[in-house]
């Protein structure tokens, strides 16, 4: 089942979601910021984005801060560990 991350009342009323995602399986750890149907993927391990297009900066910057708290990364990456033991955050040699 999928980890929906809770956010604020505001950014949930303009269709803001952060979320780990089921049936990742064989991609890098990463959180997924969706807003009806446009996303951004970014990684667990590294903090980056991991991919150009749609343009990050689109994220309004409420929520880019509530992604650079230490315990917002730590929770995404306990989440994603419980969810895939398989390919937890901390495994490097996935990279």
């Amino acid at each position: 089942m999928a980890f929906n991350f809770p956010l604020s009342k505001s950014l949930r009323k303009a269709r803001w979601k952060m979320k780990i995602r089921d049936k990742e399986i064989c991609e890098h750890p990463h959180v997924t910021i969706i807003r009806g149907t446009v996303f951004w993927r970014v990684n667990l391990r590294t903090w980056e984005f991991m991919d150009d297009d749609p343009d990050p900066a689109l994220i309004p910057k409420e929520l880019i801060k509530i992604l650079s708290q230490k315990e917002t990364r730590q929770q995404l990456c306990r989440e994603w560990d419980q969810m895939y033991l398989n390919n937890p955050v901390s495994d490097e040699s996935k990279e």
